[in-house]
Order: C-alpha cells, then sequence, then structure tokens
C-alpha cells in the first residue's frame, strides 16, 4: 500500500542517504541551510527531521554545535542486535503463512541483485536491495506496532559504511551476509517457522558480530 510522504518524510529520507552513502559522517554537523537549499523548503520539515532522527539515536543535539551524527559504541550495537533479533524473528513467524510465491520470487530476485551490488562494489544498491528483501516479510506481518518498531531500530545502523574493494573486508562481511539471506529464503520456503525464528535470532542477528556487520 502506498504511503503518503510529508515534506519532514522526504528530508528525514534524504539525510539518511546522505548517511549511509558516506556524504555525512559521525561526529559531522547536519547543515540545516544546506538542506533547505537543496530540496528547496523551509526550515519547519528540516528541523521536524533532524528532531526525529534525534530521537530514533542516529544523531545527537549538542548545545552550541546543533545536530551531528552519532558514532554507536559497541555495547549499544550488541544490545540492538539482540532486540532486533527477536523482533525479526517475531516478523518472520507472523508473516510465514501469509507468503506467497510471489513474495518468494521476489525475495530471490533481491538476493540476486544483492550479489550484483557486492560483486560490482556498489554498497547503496546493495543497501536498497537488502531493504527490500525484508520488507517484503515484515510488510506481511500483520502488526504495525512490530514494523514500526524494526523501522526505527534499523535506521541506528544507518551510518555504517563499507570498504567493497576487491580486497576489502566489507565485501566479505556482505558476501557471508548474502548467504544469509539465501538461508532466510529456504527457510521462508519450507514454511520453518521455528527455523526461521531460531536463524534470524541467533545467526543473521548474532549480538557477537554487531562490530563488524553491516545492516542485515
Amino acid at each position: 500500500m502506498y504511503k503518503f510522504m510529508t515534506l519532514k518524510d522526504h528530508v528525514y529520507q534524504y539525510i539518511a542517504q546522505q548517511i549511509s552513502k558516506g556524504e555525512l559522517v559521525p561526529g559531522e554537523k547536519i547543515n540545516e541551510n544546506e538542506i533547505c537549499r537543496e530540496l528547496n523548503i523551509s526550515r519547519t520539515p528540516v528541523r521536524e527531521a533532524l528532531i526525529q532522527l534525534a530521537s530514533e539515536g542516529v544523531l545527537e543535539n549538542l548545545p552550541r554545535k546543533g545536530f551531528v551524527i552519532k558514532q554507536m559504541e559497541e555495547a549499544e550495537a550488541r544490545q540492538l542486535y539482540q532486540v532486533i533479533g527477536a523482533l525479526d524473528g517475531l516478523a518472520a513467524q507472523l508473516a510465514c503463512p501469509a507468503l506467497t510465491g510471489k513474495h518468494l520470487k521476489d525475495m530471490a530476485f533481491y538476493i540476486d541483485s544483492m550479489e550484483l551490488a557486492i560483486n560490482s562494489g556498489n554498497y547503496e544498491m546493495y543497501y536498497k536491495q537488502q531493504e527490500n528483501f525484508h520488507d517484503i516479510y515484515i510488510s506481511e506481518c500483520g502488526n504495525d506496532v512490530l514494523i514500526n518498531a524494526l523501522s526505527q531500530l534499523k535506521n541506528k545502523f544507518v551510518s555504517k559504511t563499507y570498504d567493497l574493494s576487491v580486497d576489502g573486508s566489507g565485501r566479505k562481511v556482505l558476501q557471508t551476509t548474502n548467504a544469509e539471506h539465501r538461508i532466510i529464503l529456504e527457510l521462508f520456503q519450507k514454511k520453518d517457522i521455528k527455523g526461521l525464528k531460531e536463524f534470524l535470532q541467533e545467526t543473521h542477528w548474532n549480538p557477537e558480530l554487531a562490530c563488524s556487520e553491516v545492516i542485515i
């Protein structure tokens, strides 16, 4: 279902994309006037988006400095993985009976698209396709509170970037992660609800990997 986007939503997405592409980095101040000029909008929706991102832990509002990109600490990353893993597993459990053959084919398409993105060193494409992959079952879970909670928690990882050169460690991380996506798809195909919950919580969102993984 199409969701109408407010000006604040557009600004929110714009800032998140700038962070995910590495054009805004941890510790860097957000230039509100520049965003207003780039998007040709007033200051109000920009301020609203910044406040929302700060409330979600993506930004910090520092005295005499303004909004800056927040650096995630190791302990926070581990705690987030624990919570997201449990919620993602629940979403998969609720969605599993509702997924159709088309849903599963679309998931397979996004996995192949992620593989292409990794091989071509296109992190932005990978990030978008992995969002599409997970959104298929999350959007079918039938629980709006759960959907919103997962979205807000995952947004905290938006500032992660990776070296996707041939010898870059980031490429290996994403290859491992995408192999996990194939396992998730197989579990959905088998309608193995118990296996899905366990795999998402214990492997795909393993807290021990929180410091090296991308948003997955």
